[in-house]
């Protein structure tokens, strides 16, 4: 049974930073794609960042050079540090993971990943 808990959200002002975690319990699979995604009220699901276990990296051009995802692998522990946060960056924020690692490049529909944790709210005023 895996098991995905986001931590670090909250409200920050425009400018600011926050650095998310997610812990993930019970995955096996020796290879994984995980990302993170998140969604604004009113619209679809977005995957913003994503990382293969052989830490190859993809960013939505929204975020990149502002976001940086990174894990640990020894801790089975995604993270997702966000700087310059914007408005527009509040969401509802998701980490998910399977272990389809060759497909990790954003293209792949998020409704195709198998685990999902349950999301942070991150609020940026």
């Amino acid at each position: 049974h895996v098991q995905l808990v986001e931590s670090g959200g909250g409200s920050v002002e425009a400018g600011g930073s926050l650095r998310l975690s997610c812990t993930i319990v019970g995955y096996e699979y020796s290879t994984h794609c995980m990302g993170w995604f998140r969604q604004a009220p009113g619209k679809e699901r977005e995957g913003i960042a994503h990382i293969t276990d052989e830490g190859k990296i993809r960013y939505v051009d929204s975020v990149k050079g502002r976001f940086t995802i990174s894990q640990d692998n020894a801790k089975n522990t995604l993270f997702l540090q966000m700087n310059s946060l914007k408005p527009e960056d509040t969401a509802t924020y998701y980490c998910a993971t399977d272990r389809w690692s060759s497909v990790c490049d954003g293209t792949r529909d998020w409704k195709t990943f198998d685990y999902w944790g349950q999301g942070t709210q991150v609020t940026v005023s």
